[in-house]
């Protein structure tokens, strides 16, 4: 791909072992416009990836089904990936807790208060992870903005929030992505959904499908970036907000479902800190079979012995509807999370 073709796919992004010429060479920049909790977990991923990308350690696919080879992962790269970085805060505190999450990885990271459009015009790759709500208090409609984002791609990461939404909230009503942005001089937005576990590179990403389709490079990229910080899937656009509750939301689930454990488990005599350890560690080990093939379904018949201690605890777990009421916290959450994309407010008040 020559520079102008890069330039025109928002594309200007550095050489990384040599996979592009020299005449193409430049250092790309991204820019999380919104830098809170999930943003600081994704820079933190990305530049931890980049710090030890001539190790041969292997990192998830991007199937999120199995582990490639460091040479199959060595194919994956994109001509040119991120070098730069810029965070973009609104409080002292937030500058504050970028500052001391990624301070082994400053020499990268730009962070600039209540200087959005700067962000926004020195990137050439923009990550969009403001809250929800603060697109109605237009932080992409501020004087300059339009023009800042023109030919650029941005990566959103906001719960419920459409490509349609976030089109139309650029560039109006009359907005429309059944043609191409790019040709039409607009940015391109792709949705996607990673979880707090970006921070440990262990998140489960969806990447939506875009329509029209990105370019194989952009694709490259994109999915580059998410699989520095875990596993990545693609679904189409309609089920992303299932995916937000499921992957976004899930962490929590799971926490609430650990420590629960963890509490009945010390409530017979162990110790907190080992009952934490060993509930996250069974947890994380059941996961992992699952992962590797094995039905959730088929595992739990496995354990569970006729007149056996499992059974019997399973049997108050489903007495107390567990199963049913996780199945309903998923569907809710889903629910909200449209909502919230909306721009609506108490999105979690009585049903």
């Amino acid at each position: 791909m020559s520079r102008n073709e890069a330039q025109t796919h928002g594309l200007n992004v550095p050489l990384l072992n040599g996979h592009a010429s020299r005449e193409t060479e430049g250092d790309m920049t991204l820019t999380v416009l919104g830098c809170g909790t999930l943003g600081i977990a994704i820079l933190s991923g990305i530049l931890t990836s980049l710090s030890s990308v001539s190790s041969s350690e292997p990192s998830p696919s991007s199937s999120g089904t199995a582990t490639p080879s460091a040479q199959q992962e060595e194919d994956n790269i994109p001509s040119r990936v991120p070098s730069r970085f810029i965070a973009c805060v609104t409080r002292d505190a937030s500058a504050k807790r970028v500052k001391t999450a990624l301070s082994s990885h400053l020499s990268s990271v730009t962070i600039l208060q209540n200087e959005n459009l700067k962000g926004v015009q020195q990137a050439d790759v923009i990550l969009l992870g403001c809250k929800p709500k603060n697109l109605k208090d237009g932080i992409l409609r501020e004087p300059g903005m339009r023009e800042a984002l023109k030919g650029k791609l941005v990566i959103s990461i906001l719960a419920g929030t459409s490509i349609e939404f976030l089109e139309e909230n650029v560039y109006g009503p009359e907005a429309s992505t059944a043609k191409d942005p790019f040709a039409e001089g607009r940015c391109r937005f792709v949705r996607v959904m990673p979880n707090t576990a970006s921070l440990i590179r262990s998140s489960m990403t969806v990447i939506a499908d875009s329509t029209p389709p990105l370019s194989t490079s952009q694709s490259s990229l994109v999915t580059w970036i998410l699989s520095r910080i875990g596993r990545v899937v693609n679904l189409p656009p309609y089920m992303m907000d299932a995916a937000t509750a499921l992957c976004g939301s899930g962490p929590a689930f799971f926490a609430l479902m650990l420590e629960a454990m963890a509490d009945g488990a010390v409530a017979m005599g162990l110790p907190r800190a080992e009952a934490q350890k060993m509930a996250a560690q069974t947890m994380k080990g059941t996961a992992e079979m699952v992962l590797n093939g094995q039905h959730p379904a088929l595992l739990r018949e496995q354990v569970c012995t006729p007149g056996g201690c499992t059974a019997g605890g399973l049997q108050v777990l489903e007495d107390g509807k567990v199963r049913a009421s996780v199945a309903t916290g998923v569907r809710t959450a889903s629910v909200a999370a449209s909502r919230l994309g909306r721009g609506e407010q108490g999105v979690n008040g009585p049903r």
